[in-house]
This record gives C-alpha cells, sequence and structure tokens, in this order.
C-alpha cells in the first residue's frame, strides 16, 4: 500500500463544507481555508445577501463552485430547511463546521437569565447540525468531518483586570457555552466513530476584531506567551488538518490556536 502524498492528504478536492457563520471575522478566513484546498463551500448565515457576497469572493481551484444558504442555528426549522437547502444544491455534504455565534455583550453582573439561556441555544444548534451531518454521511455510505468552533475561553477563565475599566468582562454564558461545546465534541466522537464521522473542536484563542478596544486588546497581550494577538490567517491551517485526510485518525479533540495562552 503507497503512502498518501501531503499534497493529497490536505487535498478537498470534489469534497463539500457546509460552515455557518461563514461570513464572520474568523468565519472568512475558515472559508477561504476550505475554498483553498479545493472545497466547494456552502456558507449558511442569517443574511443570505451577505453569504452570496463572501461566497462569491472565493477562490475557485479546480470545479468547486461556492453557494449560500439562509441558515438561523438559533432556530430549529431554519436550521433544517438551510441543511436541506445546502444539500440540494451542492448534492452532498462532506464537512461541517460550526462556527456560527449569536451572543449579548452583557456579563456577570447584568446579564439576564433569558439572554443567558438564550446563548446557551448555539450549543443546541450545533448538536442539531451535527446530528443532520452524522445522519446525512450515515445515508450515504460515506465517512465525513465535523468541527466545533470553541474557544480558549471554554478551557480557561479570563483576567478580571484586562477588562476592568474599559469594558463589560468576557460573557460568563459565553464562557459556559463554550465550555460545553468542548465536551460535547467528545460525546459525539466516541459514539460516532463507528461511523466513520470524525467530531472534533478547534479553540481559537485571542483573534480580536478591528472593534475591540485597543486599551484592552494591549492588556491581553501582555497575557500571551506570544506577545501578540492572533491573525486570521493563523486558523487556517489548524482547520484545514481536522477537516482534511490528513487528520484521518483524529477525533474527540480540542486543538488550541491561542498563541500559548492556556500553557501558562
Amino acid at each position: 500500500m503507497s503512502e498518501p502524498t501531503i499534497q493529497s492528504l490536505f487535498d478537498l478536492t470534489g469534497r463539500v463544507a457546509l460552515i455557518t457563520g461563514g461570513s464572520g471575522h474568523l468565519g472568512q478566513s475558515f472559508s477561504r481555508a476550505l475554498a483553498e484546498a479545493g472545497a466547494t463551500v456552502v456558507i449558511g448565515s442569517r443574511d443570505r445577501a451577505r453569504a452570496q457576497s463572501i461566497a462569491h469572493a472565493l477562490p475557485t481551484p479546480g470545479e468547486a463552485r461556492h453557494l449560500a444558504v439562509e441558515l438561523d442555528q438559533l432556530d430549529e426549522a431554519s436550521l433544517n430547511t438551510g441543511f436541506d437547502e445546502a444539500v440540494a444544491q451542492a448534492g452532498q455534504i462532506d464537512i461541517l463546521v460550526n462556527n456560527g455565534q449569536q451572543g449579548h455583550p452583557l456579563d456577570l453582573t447584568n446579564v439576564t437569565a433569558e439572554a443567558f439561556n438564550k446563548d446557551l441555544q448555539n450549543a443546541t444548534g450545533y448538536f442539531l447540525l451535527a446530528r443532520r451531518m452524522r445522519d446525512h454521511l450515515v445515508q450515504r455510505g460515506a465517512a465525513g468531518s465535523i468541527v466545533m468552533i470553541g474557544s480558549m475561553y471554554g478551557v480557561v477563565g479570563s483576567y478580571p483586570d484586562a477588562y476592568d475599566g474599559i469594558c463589560a468582562a468576557s460573557p460568563v454564558q459565553y464562557h459556559t457555552l463554550k465550555g460545553g461545546i468542548i465536551h460535547m465534541t467528545r460525546h459525539l466522537a466516541v459514539y460516532w466513530a463507528k461511523d466513520q464521522v470524525r467530531v472534533n473542536c478547534l479553540s481559537p484563542g485571542p483573534f480580536p476584531a478591528d472593534k475591540a478596544p485597543a486599551e484592552m486588546v494591549k492588556r491581553l497581550e501582555k497575557k500571551s506567551p506570544a506577545g501578540r494577538m492572533g491573525e486570521p490567517h493563523e486558523v487556517k491551517g489548524p482547520l484545514l488538518l481536522l477537516v482534511s485526510d490528513a487528520g484521518s485518525y483524529i477525533t474527540g479533540q480540542n486543538l488550541l490556536v491561542d498563541g500559548g495562552w492556556t500553557a501558562w
């Protein structure tokens, strides 16, 4: 048996990837990574027009074509309709990236029960989409990969002094959500391994968007062993490892891309 080359292991030609939140801050880099590796990318978003705009701008090596579907992961009916439309348009789905994120900018001092519960619905959406994906793959008799997007804040608490006097603290419901998603990954992975469905989690560290307060970013830089924040393109390689044949024996893992933040 010949050994696969590195080029073939990372090649996604002929595969279809559905990514939620693919038009967001890190979502756009995730989408480009999938497209550049040869996959057909379907971007799911509450805003179909924005998703279509991002999809049309993606590179199209080989025969890849990129699509957009309306999909609200906090609404079960929308989630199912969006998944069905993605399958109908693309013919199949081989990779699911659960990246969408909807939340309230409220911290432990003022978050309401309603907002807390609403934010935790993201985990429900991740699970329901993952189950649709697993059932779709089993029905086809195909292998596939699911990647949940977690966070370093699903593993460690935040530093209060990084936010003090500048902005609200990192939301407690966000930490609760991401910790749950990381453990859900492990649970699904052991149940679905026999189905040839790999489930992993990719947890970014500090990747602040441009709108983040500059002083807070400076404080965060001092907390990082790398001494800097992450650049969006630095999540592309880790994602490709998890979704491609290069990671064919990796399942149930949480890959932290955090500049050493959680190694302190």
